[in-house]
């Protein structure tokens, strides 16, 4: 290996490790069931603009991992779990993979984490008997390439491996996986690892036939009568995600391990459901996910190990509206393919507390009635303030051409400089802040070409780049 990649590695490492003390993170999956799925330049713009610092990937996904370089973000990359038989059965093929993506792209990009399948236990149990030695391949893969102290390799498993996760103090994992969930934290303890753990107070709550209160999945403070008490330890749980991390230091203390450290890999709550999902609305979403940030950010763990932060990626960054089953399962996501915000959503501390960073833009809401967002537009140009010539053929914000980008720079227009004398950002219903540059999450669209806007103003010499304008607070 040559110096340089050796510098860069051992950099890396360092950079790790520092992160590593600043304590809890809160990061984020991207899944890709998606119509219009961004371009991967437009999700990390997505994740930069919002100081999103984690993020999981269920594949490895090569414009990903490159959009992802010199970033500094934290990467969990996937095994799907197509390639976890393949993996399991072939040490060279489990070298190939590393090879080809993990080794080809740190340190450029910050790769911490294998994550070998997704909820395999349960999804497809058939694959159990090859899962520790598809994890064993892998790592022995990183070993060989000097990666295996900066990526942990691990196994996202669903909260159903704990048939029954309350009281904590109790719980165990099913008998059924025995062999292989011992084989598993055999292998996390030796790699100095964690246990990936996918756990849904959502879940939790609806199928829990109203034996505990919503406030508890919300984390909301309990009245006195109503607190949630472990009758074994007398431990008390302010939230349903602590109990459920706590059931999983159990089970792991069950097979008399010492403590393996859980780190969450899926947690969220849905925005919209169909009529049989009263729960799932916007309001609990932001109030579940504003919540789950706070409660991580205080650096502390559940009651069993009050140390080790609970650590949890968000499910998810975007809705995945190709996804089967009941409404809720397609409406996760806490952004739009637009780059908006479902709900504002403040992901790290050094955001103000409404979720807003320093700027706020106005911006067309993605799906809004063309003809509508063309009345906005109009109107919105026909203001003796507004300067809609950036938005003029041959001029930097003329491309896309489409009502969407359109109205949204004259709707941003007007909104900042408009705002301080008490002007919205409405437009009919057309219209949505967000803190993220629109410039930075433009993602391509299929609207029609639009004809020329009779209002706009007439456009100065020489192009320049597209601006949005910005005032900030």
């Amino acid at each position: 290996m040559m110096p340089e990649k050796w510098l860069a590695i051992v950099l890396l490492l360092l950079v790790g490790m520092f992160c590593n003390a600043l304590g809890a993170f809160v990061g984020v999956n991207i899944g890709t069931d998606v119509s219009n799925l961004p371009s991967a330049s437009v999700l990390v713009g997505i994740l930069k603009a919002h100081q999103i610092t984690h993020v999981r990937l269920y594949d490895a996904d090569a414009h990903m991992l490159n959009a992802l370089a010199n970033t500094g973000i934290e990467v969990v990359v996937g095994v799907t779990n197509e390639e976890v038989l393949g993996i399991g059965q072939s040490p060279s093929t489990a070298a190939t993979w590393i090879n080809r993506n993990v080794a080809a792209y740190v340190p450029s990009t910050n790769i911490t984490a294998i994550a070998v399948g997704s909820e395999v236990l349960t999804s497809i149990p058939h694959a159990a008997p090859v899962l520790v030695p598809a994890m064993n391949y892998l790592h022995k893969a990183l070993v060989a390439s000097n990666l295996n102290f900066q990526i942990k390799v691990s196994a996202p498993q669903s909260l159903d491996i704990i048939p029954r996760p309350f009281p904590p103090s109790t719980a165990t994992f099913n008998s059924t996986w025995n062999s292989t969930i011992y084989q598993m934290l055999q292998f996390l303890k030796n790699t100095n690892s964690y246990f990936m753990l996918n756990a849904y107070p959502y879940y939790g709550y609806t199928n829990g036939d109203g034996i505990f209160p919503i406030d508890y999945a919300l984390f909301r403070s309990l009245p006195s009568v109503k607190q949630i008490v472990d009758p074994n330890t007398l431990f008390h749980y302010e939230s349903m995600l602590d109990a459920m991390v706590d059931a999983a230091y159990y089970s792991v203390q069950a097979f008399n391990f010492s403590v393996v450290p859980v780190v969450v890999t899926e947690s969220g709550w849905p925005w919209l459901g169909g009529a049989n999902e009263p729960d799932a609305t916007v309001e609990n979403a932001e109030t579940f996910n504003s919540n789950l940030i706070r409660r991580v950010l205080n650096n502390s763990g559940p009651p069993s190990q009050p140390d080790i932060p609970i650590n949890t990626y968000i499910y998810e960054l975007l809705n995945e509206d190709k996804r089967s089953g009941p409404v809720s399962e397609r409406n996760w996501g806490v952004f739009l393919t637009n780059g908006t915000a479902v709900y504002p959503l403040s992901w790290s501390t050094s955001l103000q507390a409404t979720g807003n960073s320093s700027t706020v833009f106005c911006v067309a809401k993605e799906g809004a009635d063309s003809d509508d967002l063309e009345k906005g537009l109009n109107w919105a140009c026909g203001q003796s303030q507004v300067n809609c010539t950036a938005i003029q053929e041959g001029q930097p914000c003329y491309s896309p051409n489409t009502y969407q980008n359109h109205a949204s720079y004259a709707y941003n227009d007007y909104y900042q400089k408009m705002r301080s004398g008490g002007g919205t950002c409405d437009f009919r219903g057309t219209a949505t802040t967000t803190t993220a540059d629109p410039i930075l999450i433009q993602a391509p669209v299929e609207e029609p070409l639009l004809p020329q806007h009779s209002r706009l103003k007439a456009s100065p010499a020489g192009v320049q780049p597209c601006k949005f304008p910005d005032l900030g607070f």
